[in-house]
């Protein structure tokens, strides 16, 4: 008997399907891969088996957990299942997490709201998990709080929650999605081990096709609501039988067609550039201690060149990228954009020809604004910024430049999805023809489809109007899918540079290595070279 089953599941909000007769079954011990782009319907699905729908759902078909129908299960009951008998990971630990309790609170908070433990005991317990899950007290005592962790450690805490109570099912929705490869490749290590030694059943949903064919017994593929296609991990990447499974693959492993440009003269300098930070003062009548973010780096962009930066989180790579934009002063070196000093002093001319694009796009516009005006941002940099119709004009021209219309820019940011406000924010960053775009992690939070459509863009434009691109990512992948050159940084310098291919290929420092060896890879031998023999075998849909 499986532990859970879903069979023929319909959900609708308000009257608008977007479940279609799912159905799906895990057993104890299993792990089950549930992949798709955004919308597809994963995480409404793990939602409906948790009993967290929003209001004005309706929904048909069934959800048996251990013998039991949660669509039919009362609130208090299905209050006294979540956190004990299924939990659930999400893929923002800091909207997960209380930021003002501390985190060995937090783990306590589920012991003591299922069981009668008394305080001593769950704040025990609490320790005991934390170590399981890769935090020792000795090192992160259960004192601290979640501002004070790591995106991976905060990842840690939130599953050391989900399983303090050894829950039957597990659900993991995009876990490791903003990690940094090898802090990925540790979670997902810890949640095989923690189903191998607890027994539970997990259910990871993702879009990362090369995350479950390492840590998935199953594999479940799921577009517009529906399930179609569900195999055994193995023989489903072996055949994909399904046009859209196909077509995830082929996005994962997407290359855009680019079009090398002709170097021109330097435009980007740094020399020796080297950051501290003070950290809080540990006696009154000590000095200050310091923190060394950046040290002595050195580096060289070209007219026309794509140079991707890449390192674990806490490398530096967000502080040297703050000092490139001007936004933060160094302590030592310098740095030159088209021959010109970058500082926090920068004129306003200066500053107009280096523009970013962020990761989040939506925490980066004001919200209740619209369009036009989110993109005609930068033109404040201009001495003589254009007015009126001249500045809708200027405005349409950039959106149509990143695939967009016209009539877009009566819109407000919350009515595009998340691919199409990643191409606002690439107009916004060209709308003012900056010679050097600063992209940081612009296309990590995307799934795979979107991914490569936003790094197509990025080639044409490239093309089209000859910039350049400093790439800020953990993912190697996309890296390698849209830089000339790489740079490596560790621990605040830069260790390994060099054509990207010859890096990736062919690494020589021991830390390129390892983050070559952490990223997560579909086997080729898995890879099918001709259309699936048994089209309809294992699909449903």
């Amino acid at each position: 008997m499986s532990l859970l089953a879903i069979d023929a599941l319909t959900l609708a909000i308000r009257g608008t399907p977007l479940l279609r007769g799912v159905s799906l079954a895990l057993q104890p011990g299993q792990t089950l891969g549930l992949v798709g782009e955004s919308g597809s319907g994963k995480s409404l699905t793990a939602l409906a088996a948790m009993g967290l729908l929003p209001e004005g759902a309706t929904t048909t078909g069934s959800i048996t957990f251990d013998g039991r129908d949660l669509l039919r299960t009362p609130e208090p009951q299905l209050c006294r299942l979540r956190g004990r008998r299924i939990g659930m990971i999400f893929q923002e630990p800091m909207t997960a997490l209380n930021p003002v309790q501390p985190i060995g609170d937090q783990v306590a908070e589920t012991l003591r709201i299922h069981t009668s433990a008394p305080r001593a005991d769950a704040h025990r317990i609490a320790a005991e998990k934390l170590a399981r899950v890769g935090l020792p007290t000795d090192r992160i005592p259960p004192s601290r709080f979640p501002h004070e962790l790591s995106g991976g450690q905060r990842q840690r805490v939130c599953i050391a929650m989900a399983v303090a109570l050894r829950p039957a099912l597990l659900i993991a929705d995009e876990p490791t999605t903003a990690l940094d490869v090898t802090t990925q490749m540790q979670i997902l290590r810890l949640l095989k081990s923690l189903v191998a030694e607890e027994g539970m059943a997990l259910m990871l949903i993702t879009h990362d096709l090369a995350v479950v064919s390492g840590l998935a017994d199953r594999v479940a593929v799921m577009s517009e609501g529906r399930v179609v296609e569900e195999n055994a991990t193995e023989p489903l990447f072996r055949a994909m039988c399904h046009p859209y499974t196909r077509q995830l693959f082929a996005a994962s492993d997407h290359r855009p067609a680019r079009t090398s440009l002709p170097l021109g003269a330097p435009l980007l300098q740094v020399d020796g550039a080297t950051r501290d930070y003070a950290l809080p003062r540990t006696h009154l009548f000590r000095r200050r201690p310091s923190f060394r973010a950046v040290s002595d780096v050195s580096l060289t962009l070209h007219q026309g060149e794509s140079v991707g930066l890449v390192g674990e989180s806490g490398c530096g790579k967000s502080t040297l990228t703050r000092a490139i934009l001007g936004l933060e002063p160094l302590q030592q070196g310098r740095i030159h954009l088209d021959g010109q000093p970058v500082g926090p002093g920068m004129p306003p001319t200066l500053r107009a020809k280096v523009q970013v694009v962020f990761q989040d796009p939506y925490g980066s516009f004001n919200p209740r604004h619209r369009i036009a005006r989110a993109v005609a941002e930068p033109f404040h940099l201009l001495p003589a910024p254009p007015r009126g119709a001249a500045r809708r004009a200027a405005v349409a021209e950039a959106l149509e430049a990143v695939g967009l219309t016209a009539a877009d820019m009566d819109k407000y940011p919350h009515e595009f999805s998340g691919g199409q406000r990643q191409r606002l924010a690439i107009a916004r960053a060209l709308i003012i023809r900056p010679a050097l775009i600063v992209l940081d992690e612009a296309v990590s939070a995307l799934d795979v489809s979107v991914r490569a459509r936003i790094l197509d863009l990025l080639a044409d434009l490239q093309t089209r109007f000859g910039l350049t691109y400093l790439f800020i990512s953990h993912d190697l992948a996309v890296v390698r899918a849209i830089t000339d050159r790489v740079l490596v940084m560790q621990s605040g310098r830069i260790v390994e540079e060099g054509p990207t291919d010859r890096v990736f290929d062919h690494p020589s420092h021991p830390y390129t290595r390892a983050l070559v060896a952490a990223t997560p890879r579909i086997p080729a031998h898995w890879v099918p070279a001709a259309p699936c023999p048994n089209a309809g075998v294992g699909q449903q849909g």
